[in-house]
């Protein structure tokens, strides 16, 4: 007999649960990277994020004996939706313990509300946007998660499998790459003569043309045009740009930032490679994920002393036209060179399409393997 009681969230106390439960659920595990307190309730919240400017969402929360055992979010993209010309509802932040009624009540309740609003498609896990976490973790599981990519029980591909219709929609990989002592020497020839060839150059960014000479904003609105026949995207509003721009390129060590210009064409911006330190090992000395007492000052280590021994690389980008003539090579020759200045053992490229040859290539030239793997499934409904 199924037991399960959904609850929709409809205040900022049943918000705060929602988020709590994926803290309970995964105090003890071990690879766990506890999410920002503040940043997933600016995520959450319907009146600050500005991709709620594009989607229809609510949250819901399973509960048995007046005790949280799961959670999801029901999303619809509107955006998204008329771009690919189809009606998904998507799910997300789908958190559960270990029991198939839980689970599947939880998508049947996610099916439901995409049903009532004419969807016909139900696909995930994934965010309001391309820059949300995406896919479910099928590989991987003994391996340190990351800040910017969903980390889940091996547990929980088993219940999607086990839920009637659903199939592989698309798959990530994430690469773990050992940063060399130096570039190695085939792909230093590339990128220099790729440099040449067609007049391309690293700028690195100051501080006052990212936050007075608008680059923060056009490397965003760069990344409209890269992604925008990628996977699930949806153009970023302006609004949005302005927020990611505020939230992670203002806190950015600009040494660890590539943007490649064209001399041919008056210093354009033509590509960029945006990387951070690895937060995982300071989030995990957080409390909750909550910068007090002391989450702020472990912070601060990984993001001004550099204190991890990892760097992750969080979005790549190159213009169409400029990624035949070879500009990812450059954008990776810069930031391995950082790299190895800085000390940094490892580097963890976020989360790649698998059929992203084009990026996927460069790592030949390195000592790398794919050490984790996240997967979107997908189900007709209607």
């Amino acid at each position: 007999m199924n037991d399960i009681k959904i609850k929709k969230v409809e205040s900022r106390h049943d918000l705060e649960t929602f988020m709590q439960f994926r803290y309970d659920l995964y105090r003890d595990d071990p690879y766990d990277v506890p999410y920002l307190h503040f940043d997933e309730l600016f995520t959450l919240r319907k009146d600050r994020n500005a991709s709620f400017d594009d989607c229809e969402c609510d949250y819901f929360l399973a509960y048995r004996n007046d005790k949280v055992v799961g959670r999801v979010a029901a999303i619809i993209n509107k955006k998204a939706n008329t771009k690919w010309n189809n009606k998904i509802v998507r799910f997300g932040w789908f958190d559960f313990i270990d029991d198939y009624d839980v689970s599947h009540t939880l998508l049947d309740t996610v099916k439901e509300w995409g049903l009532e609003r004419g969807m016909t498609q139900m696909v995930g896990p994934m965010g309001f946007a391309d820059t949300d976490r995406e896919g479910m973790l099928v590989e991987g599981f003994d391996s340190m998660a990351t800040a910017y990519a969903n980390h889940n029980y091996s547990y929980y591909p088993k219940h999607i499998e086990e839920y009637h219709g659903f199939r592989k929609d698309n798959d990530y990989v994430e690469m773990l790459v050992k940063v060399p002592e130096k570039v190695p020497e085939k792909f230093a020839k590339i990128a220099d003569m790729v440099e040449k060839r067609y007049n391309l150059h690293v700028h690195k960014l100051t501080r006052r043309e990212l936050l007075k000479e608008g680059y923060g904003q056009e490397i965003f609105s760069m990344l409209n045009t890269t992604y925008k026949n990628l996977y699930g995207f949806a153009e970023l509003n302006k609004r949005k740009i302005d927020q990611l721009v505020e939230q992670y390129i203002k806190i950015a060590d600009l040494n660890l930032v590539s943007i490649i210009v064209d001399g041919n064409n008056n210093n354009k911006m033509v590509g960029f490679g945006i990387t951070f330190p690895s937060l995982s090992e300071a989030q995990r000395k957080t409390h909750n994920g909550k910068l007090l007492p002391f989450g702020w000052y472990h912070l601060l280590k990984a993001i001004k002393w550099k204190r991890a021994d990892t760097v992750d690389m969080l979005l790549i980008g190159v213009l169409p036209e400029y990624r035949s003539k070879g500009a990812n090579a450059i954008i990776f020759k810069d930031l391995v060179q950082q790299y190895i200045k800085y000390g940094f053992k490892w580097a963890q490229a976020m989360p790649q399409m698998e059929t992203n040859h084009g990026i996927l290539s460069n790592w030949q030239y390195f000592d790398a393997h794919i050490n984790k793997r996240l997967r979107c499934f997908i189900k007709d409904i209607g």
